[in-house]
C-alpha cells in the first residue's frame, strides 16, 4: 500500500487523472483490505490455511498484472483503481492467514515470542515502503514500483507452494452460523463499539495524511518527488516509537488512561496543523514534526485499543479481531477519500478529516468507559 503513495503524482500525470482519482488506488485499496480480513479466517477454518492462502496470493498476483497492464495505457487510472482493489482483496489473505499459521505452529509461551517476532516484521516495511517507492520511482520511473509488486506476487505465491505445509489442525473451528452469532454478539455491545470505532479513527485515519503527502509536499510545497518517502518514513516510524512506549508502559498505567492521552496528542497536532493550514503558516518543518507527533499518539493508542477491544468478550477473541482490523481499514478508507474531496487544499482538506476523526474516537472511547460492564473487560 505504502510503496505506491511517492508516485501518485507521477501517475496522476501520465494517466490524465486527478488528486481524487489517484488517491482512490489508495482508499480502496484499504477498502480491499477490510473487506478481505472478513472473509478468508472463516474460509481458512473450514478449507484449510494453504489453499485459501494461495488462492488469495494467486489473486494478488494476477490483479498485478491488471495493474501493470493498466499503466501502460494513457487512460488507464479507472483501470488501475480497480486492480488495486484487487490486490488487496488477494493480499489480505497473508495479513489473516500469517498470524493463524503461527498460531497453528506454535505452543505454549513461544506464541507470544513468535507473535512478537512478526508484529516487528510486520510494522518495518511500512516505514521502508514510501522510501522505497521514492528510489525506484526516481531511477526506473513509477510504473516499475507496480511491476515489482508483481514480482513479489509471483515470489510469494512459488514459495507457498513449494515450501508451505498446511497448518490447520483436523477439526474445523466453528461453523459459519457459530461466526455470524459471534458478530452479533460483539456488535451489540456499546463498549466494544467505542474501543473498535474509536481504535480505527485513532490509527488508520493517519491513512489520509499519508495518501495525500505527495499533493502537499510536491504540488502545494513545491518539494521533490524523491523527499516524499522520507517524510513517510519519519511519519510511520513515530507510530512504531508509539508502540513501543505503550509496551513499557503497560502495567504501570491503566490502559483507558493510555488510550486517552495518546488520542489527546494527536488531536492536538492536527488541531494546530489545521489552524496552520487555514492561516497560511503551515511550512515544511512544522507539517513533519507535527504529524510526527500527531503518528506517536497514535501508534500509543494502537495496542490499548486492540487489548480493550479484544477483551470486551475474550471467548470470541477471534471473531473481535477480524471486527476491529475491518474497521480499522475501512476507517482508512473513509478518511482517505474525504481527504480528496473539496475545494480547499490539500493540506487543510487532511488536517480538516483527521481533527474529526479524533474528535470521534475521543467522544467512542468515552461512550465506550461509560458503557455498563456487561462484558468482561481489562
Amino acid at each position: 500500500m505504502h510503496i505506491f503513495v511517492p508516485a501518485l503524482t507521477l501517475a496522476g500525470r501520465d494517466l490524465h487523472a486527478s488528486n481524487a482519482a489517484m488517491q482512490m488506488t489508495i482508499s480502496l485499496y484499504v477498502l480491499g483490505l477490510a473487506a478481505g480480513q472478513l472473509i478468508y479466517g472463516p474460509l481458512a477454518d473450514r478449507l484449510g490455511r494453504r489453499p485459501v492462502l494461495m488462492g488469495g496470493l494467486a489473486i494478488y498476483t494476477l490483479a498485478g498484472l491488471a495493474a501493470v497492464l493498466a499503466s501502460l495505457s494513457h487512460h488507464g487510472a479507472t483501470a488501475l483503481i480497480v486492480a488495486r482493489l484487487c490486490q488487496a482483496l488477494g493480499g489480505c489473505s497473508g495479513m489473516v492467514l500469517g498470524r493463524a499459521i503461527v498460531r497453528d505452529t506454535s505452543a505454549g509461551e513461544s506464541i507470544a515470542r513468535r507473535m512478537a517476532y512478526l508484529n516487528m516484521m510486520v510494522m518495518l516495511p511500512p516505514a521502508l515502503a514510501p522510501l522505497a517507492g521514492s528510489l525506484i520511482a526516481a531511477g526506473l520511473g513509477w510504473r516499475a514500483i507496480l511491476a515489482a509488486l508483481l514480482l513479489l506476487g509471483v515470489v510469494n505465491l512459488t514459495l507457498a507452494w513449494r515450501r508451505l505445509p498446511e497448518s490447520r489442525p483436523s477439526a474445523a473451528r466453528g461453523s459459519t452460523g457459530q461466526l455470524a452469532r459471534d458478530y452479533a454478539q460483539l456488535l451489540s455491545s456499546r463498549r466494544f463499539l467505542g474501543y473498535m470505532l474509536g481504535g480505527g479513527c485513532a490509527t488508520t485515519s493517519i491513512y489520509a495524511f499519508i495518501a495525500s503527502a505527495p499533493f502537499i509536499f510536491v504540488q502545494q510545497l513545491g518539494r521533490p518527488e524523491h523527499e516524499v518517502g522520507l517524510y513517510l518514513t519519519a511519519l510511520v516510524s513515530g507510530m512504531w516509537m508509539g508502540n513501543a512506549l505503550c509496551s513499557r508502559v503497560l502495567g504501570r498505567v491503566p490502559l483507558v488512561r493510555i488510550l486517552m492521552l495518546g488520542n489527546s496528542l494527536s488531536l492536538a497536532c492536527c488541531a494546530l496543523l489545521l489552524a496552520l493550514a487555514l492561516a497560511g503558516y503551515a511550512g515544511m518543518p512544522a507539517i513533519v514534526l507535527l504529524m510526527f507527533l500527531f503518528s506517536l499518539g497514535s501508534g500509543g493508542c494502537s495496542p490499548a485499543a486492540l487489548t480493550l477491544t479484544l477483551n470486551v468478550n475474550p471467548a470470541v477473541a477471534g471473531s473481535a479481531s477480524g471486527l476491529y482490523g475491518s474497521a480499522q481499514m475501512a476507517v482508512g478508507a473513509l478518511c482517505t477519500a474525504l481527504a480528496g474531496l473539496g475545494g480547499a487544499s490539500p493540506l487543510t482538506m487532511t488536517a480538516l478529516v483527521l481533527t474529526g476523526a479524533c474528535l470521534l474516537s475521543q467522544a467512542a472511547f468515552h461512550t465506550a468507559r461509560r458503557a455498563p460492564l456487561d462484558e468482561k473487560v481489562v
